[in-house]
């Protein structure tokens, strides 16, 4: 009887081993990888007209996983407010969809721990609104998108009324029609728009980005084998400069953090 327990103890135990991450296993079956990725806008993320195809930062750094991973690429779209079921139900295998680390995110999934960029939030506000401090924002409504990260310090920090839509279009198309005073998504989309001339009513006057935080991938809790592997692959991306100079062929300006970790990987 002690034998049998042990056995099956055993073989439990190797089972454990064996599935302990089937996401690789499956992206090296199919010999592809399922990436969700937002197409915000330039320089995240568009779909072309003619062709229906993805492209963008998002998208080319999607790309970069799956060449080194020897597998073909697959993106798919997501929005703020379904990424994380997207990913928790397996409709994709990882997500780079603009989402910053935060704890509260960390608490529902896991994520590479080492960052490729790092992110703020800008505010897109009509000319002579009057608003030149975050501080202006108390008690004036400000259109973001569900899920934002920016929605915690634009209501606890600065009291401002949230007004959260399923994407950054919808929050923008508002801003537009006066359904709010500033419009707040991820800082190179808000700039990115102000070379349009559609927007040459708007301007970005706050001082400095919100919450700047680290932009990482997304995965399923306890895919520890996708994490590592992942890592690896971000890690090599800074040491051999390839995040710098995808920003800059992209428009994705690269930031002091991410200049400072190229710098640390690169001596390593």
């Amino acid at each position: 009887m002690r034998f049998k327990t042990l056995t099956a103890l055993g073989l439990t135990l190797c089972a454990g081993l064996v599935h302990a991450d089937a996401t690789l296993d499956k992206i090296q079956q199919r010999h592809a990888i399922s990436v969700g990725v937002i197409l915000s806008g330039p320089p995240f993320g568009t779909l072309d007209p003619k062709t229906g195809e993805h492209l963008g930062y998002n998208v080319e750094l999607a790309k970069g996983i799956g060449q080194a991973l020897g597998v073909e690429t697959k993106t798919v779209s997501v929005l703020a407010p379904n990424r994380v079921q997207f990913l928790q139900q397996g409709k994709v295998d990882i997500l780079i969809a603009n989402m910053q680390f935060t704890e509260e995110r960390a608490e529902i999934l896991d994520y590479v721990p080492t960052p490729y960029e790092e992110v703020g939030g800008a505010a897109l506000i009509r000319k002579g609104a009057g608003i030149k401090q975050w501080a202006d924002l108390k008690d004036k409504p400000v259109c973001v998108s569900q899920g934002s990260n920016f929605i915690k310090p634009l209501q606890e920090t600065y009291g401002a009324q949230i007004k959260a839509f399923r994407s950054q279009s919808e929050s923008l198309l508002s801003l537009r029609g006066n359904g709010c005073v500033a419009a707040v998504h991820v800082s190179p989309t808000m700039h990115a728009l102000l070379s349009d001339a559609e927007w040459d009513g708007y301007e970005i006057p706050l001082p400095g980005d919100l919450i700047p935080s680290k932009s990482v991938i997304w995965i399923r809790k306890g895919e520890h084998d996708t994490q590592a592997k992942l890592d690896a692959i971000v890690r090599d991306w800074h040491k051999t400069g390839f995040l710098i100079a995808l920003g800059e062929r992209t428009g994705m300006a690269p930031s002091q953090a991410l200049r400072d970790l190229h710098e640390q990987y690169s001596h390593e």
